[in-house]
């Protein structure tokens, strides 16, 4: 069993991320991001973090069309992508555990 506080392992029920929904995804995506603005980062990284925080944020509206959903995840993930380490473990340990659902999340939508 992982490790209890692995944020790649969803302790509500203890289900590998891989069974994951889109929706329970996304909140993890903003869990992770809202863990690291707690964090002391690099400024450099804080600045890529918040506005992906504020996108994940918006994301959990549950209102929001599939193509939406996926653009947005996908700025995300652009936006996780330009962080090139945080100078802290357990943030960049965050921001990707936040890349791999949002790289899930992405995959999911685009299956039939």
């Amino acid at each position: 069993m992982d490790a209890p506080d692995d944020p790649t392992v969803d302790e509500s029920d203890g289900r590998d991320p891989a069974d994951l929904t889109v929706e329970e995804r996304v909140a993890a995506i903003h869990d992770d991001l809202a863990a690291t603005a707690e964090l002391p980062v690099d400024p450099r990284a804080s600045a890529w973090l918040g506005e992906a925080e504020a996108v994940a944020a918006d994301l959990r509206d549950d209102s929001l069309p599939p193509d939406v959903l996926h653009e947005r995840l996908s700025h995300v993930l652009d936006l996780l992508d330009s962080v090139d380490g945080t100078d802290n473990p357990e943030a960049d340990e965050r921001v990707r555990a936040a890349r791999e659902s949002t790289a899930a999340a992405l995959s999911a939508l685009d299956e039939p």
